[in-house]
């Protein structure tokens, strides 16, 4: 491992970026003053692991060059762009050789600079070497900064760069210059979303909607995408639901000159805690918005693929070559049409001559013309069931995944069973302890899904008339025992496949209906509800039409009846309401209403919300 070269002495500045005039001690101290290198991780968010730094330059200290835009405007102001760019690329690399970092070093060049790269003072190549980094671990993202002119030109460094090892990202996509033309001419390993997109995405649905069409154009490219600008835990629980990989961000951790090595545990135990998904959430049918999570795209792995004309020797060729390898599949101009396992094709040799007699024929002799096939798409109870009601055999072999019918990569039994787990406990850890319904976390995330989902549907506030002066006469038992009544009651008027159920705390459910007989639906629940409650009354020896006395909130002795229920709707149209909040609130009021009436009452409120002013929307 190759060491920094000595720091250069750096001198007071003498150049004012606001105030140019003196050209030559500006360009002086854009070529000799002191560079700082600051490293910012970027994290797997799946495997709650480091993928690598982006490397951040810092101009001189106490200079007003210190901020990395004063200075590439400097320079650029100079003639000097191409020369300070070079030199920032030779220290950030420098120092993250030096500090010893691990994974891989995500480095700033623009296409111009990159395209001069090997012409100039930036032999890459050499630079590496001499600092002992293998090029694998170099990630170049090409930044645009208004040179969108000299793309063209750079498919022969890429290519030359690329036969070294060394892998390309396109940086803050979205911004600037970036477009999805780019994409297509670079075909970039890594694709980094700009911070535009994150700022308050868990509470936009239009924001979402991008970030996740990013991410599936992303499985198909082959690409890894990385979120940048995340910086809450909302926002870090959002895009990972949505399908992010790799997450960059002050949230993660800011830019330090000598990053600490962290453990990133505590910051995966909050996610945990934060994405959850409810035993329907995720776990259930519920097509076109759960992004990754719950879907079969969320077990994909790459592996190699070989032609069905491809020789049954040089397939047993590449199982020898990885022995992690147990399936590959058989893919003929995109679509696959069978798989090669480990097992099957040693078996087939292991027989007299078949070596010597198959080795040479193609392997679709030899392939499984009828292996699982599932859409990325597939809800992971769905892939579950399919597997299950398999042959024996299909359970141990590894599945396809395809994108619009394209080959994508694959997918195990083993990893579907371990996600299964790890979402039936993330449930576990949501659900309400007295009812075991899901809590307010995953019920915020159905109402926000069904928004984006932009297809009508009904929410519906359920909550006890005269609770705590019952729950306090009679006991927090047999307030338990009401409040489990109302939960079986409601649970046994939501069909399973359409609607969702959710417990939010005390007396008070939510029930999303997409059931087009709600209505019939809840004056059951209202009936039922109060045939319950005169049997749980009978239980216990009281008369359900006497009542009972207690002291109400100003401490006066009045009369109650028994608990009754109210249920207050609001028909949620597409567009009329932008966010959760909005609808909890509307649900909220509607329940207020029904409440003012005695008894059993299901309000329904039809009216449309005034739009919001720009300043509350935000």
């Amino acid at each position: 491992m190759s060491s920094l070269p000595a720091p250069e002495v750096y001198e007071p500045p003498i150049f004012d970026a606001a105030r140019p005039g003196r050209p030559d001690d500006a360009a002086a101290l854009l070529l000799r003053g002191e560079l700082g290198a600051v490293f910012q991780p970027i994290l797997r968010m799946r495997e709650g692991a480091l993928l690598g730094y982006e490397g951040l330059i810092r101009g001189p200290q106490g200079s007003p060059l210190r901020a990395p835009d004063r200075l590439f405007e400097a320079a650029r102001a100079c003639g000097l762009d191409i020369q300070v760019e070079h030199r920032c690329c030779r220290v950030v690399v420098q120092r993250f050789a030096a500090l010893a970092l691990p994974g891989r070093l995500f480095l700033n060049i623009s296409p111009m600079a990159l395209r001069h790269a090997d012409e100039g003072s930036l032999d890459l190549t050499a630079l590496l070497a001499g600092c002992g980094l293998d090029p694998r671990r170099l990630v170049i993202e090409i930044t645009e900064q208004g040179q969108g002119e000299f793309w063209s030109d750079l498919a022969p460094v890429v290519t030359r760069l690329r036969a070294r090892g060394v892998q390309f990202a396109i940086d803050d996509l979205g911004s600037g210059f970036s477009n999805l033309g780019r994409w297509l001419d670079l075909r970039p390993e890594f694709i980094k979303t700009d911070k535009v997109f994150t700022t308050g995405i868990h509470d936009d649905l239009l924001r979402q909607q991008v970030l996740r069409s990013v991410c599936d154009i992303a499985a198909v490219a082959g690409a890894v995408v990385v979120t940048e600008g995340v910086e809450s835990l909302d926002e870090l629980a959002c895009v990972a639901d949505l399908g992010v990989t790799c997450v960059q961000g002050y949230y993660i951790e800011r830019p330090t000159a000598e990053p600490a090595r962290t453990r990133w545990s505590e910051l995966t135990a909050r996610l945990a805690e934060r994405r959850v998904a409810d035993r329907h959430d995720g776990l259930e049918s519920d097509p076109g918005h759960d992004g990754a999570e719950g879907r079969a795209l969320q077990l994909l792995r790459r592996v190699t693929c070989v032609s069905s004309s491809m020789p049954n020797e040089a397939v047993f060729g590449l199982f020898r070559q990885q022995p992690e390898l147990h399936t590959i599949p058989v893919v003929d101009e995109g679509v696959p049409v069978g798989v090669m396992t480990r097992a099957g094709l040693i078996e087939r040799f292991s027989l007299p001559y078949q070596r010597e007699l198959y080795g040479p024929k193609p392997c679709r002799l030899f392939m499984d013309a009828a292996p699982l096939i599932v859409d990325m798409h597939t809800p992971l109870m769905t892939l579950s069931r399919w597997l299950a009601e398999a042959e024996g055999h299909r359970l141990a072999t590894d599945f396809i995944i395809t994108g619009r019918g394209r080959y994508l990569g694959i997918g195990s039994s083993q990893d579907l069973l371990q996600t299964l787990n790890r979402l039936q406990l993330r449930a576990a850890q949501h659900a309400n302890p007295l009812t075991q319904l899901p809590g307010n976390v995953p019920t915020d995330r159905r109402i926000q899904r069904l928004l984006a989902d932009g297809r009508p549907f009904v929410v519906c506030h359920a909550d006890l008339d005269h609770f705590k002066p019952f729950n306090d006469v009679f006991g927090y038992r047999c307030g338990d025992d009401a409040i489990q009544l109302l939960g079986r009651v409601l649970s046994a008027h939501a069909d399973a496949g359409r609607d969702f159920l959710g417990h939010i705390g005390g007396d008070d459910f939510i029930l999303l209906f997409r059931s087009p007989d709600w209505q019939a639906r809840c004056e059951s629940i209202l009936e039922e509800f109060s045939r319950g409650m005169i049997r749980l009354l009978d239980g216990m020896g009281r008369k359900a039409s006497a009542g009972y006395e207690a002291e109400d909130r100003q401490g006066r002795l009045r009369h109650y009846d028994p608990p009754s229920l109210s249920l207050g709707a609001v028909l949620v149209e597409p567009g009329a309401y932008q966010s959760r909040h909005q609808i909890a609130q509307a649900a909220s009021e509607a329940k207020a209403q029904a409440k003012k009436h005695v008894g059993p009452c299901l309000y329904i409120e039809r009216r449309r919300p005034r739009p919001l002013s720009a300043s509350h929307a935000a």
